[in-house]
């Protein structure tokens, strides 16, 4: 599924995400499957297991990497642990999937950002998301 608005982002699972921007962030919370896994589902409530990398929209400065950690991340996922973009994007994927996400403010940090992570009231946020397992 091919979406120009979004960014180009390597179709690897597992591999350290590269992004390349063209043009200005789409409105509204965006996710584009690049890799569709073949394993359980994620469910709302579920606890997930995650390798993702952050970046704010048209920038190549990496905010938040569990791939550059080489140390996934595990939380419950649609239940508020997380920022709402996370929250209601990443279940309804199979695990082995690797998502695109583009989170507008208020589905991220909203309108204060989150200053000593670089990010802005006004920033989109893009995240890479390969999903490594649920329970």
């Amino acid at each position: 599924m091919s979406d120009q608005s979004m960014p180009e982002v390597n179709a690897e699972f597992g591999a350290t995400p590269t992004i390349t921007f063209h043009g200005p962030a789409p409105s509204g919370l965006r996710a584009v499957e690049l890799v569709e896994g073949d394993g359980p589902v994620v469910r709302k409530g579920d606890t997930v297991t995650v390798n993702y990398h952050g970046v704010v929209w048209g920038s190549d400065q990496v905010f938040d990497s569990s791939f550059q950690r080489h140390q996934p991340a595990s939380f419950g996922i649609g239940v508020g642990q997380v920022i709402r973009g996370w929250d209601q994007t990443v279940p309804g994927h199979n695990v082995g999937s690797r998502l695109v996400v583009s989170i507008p403010p208020e589905y991220g940090y909203g309108r204060q950002g989150m200053p000593q992570a670089g990010i802005g009231g006004d920033d989109t946020l893009v995240f890479v998301i390969d999903i490594i397992s649920t329970r």
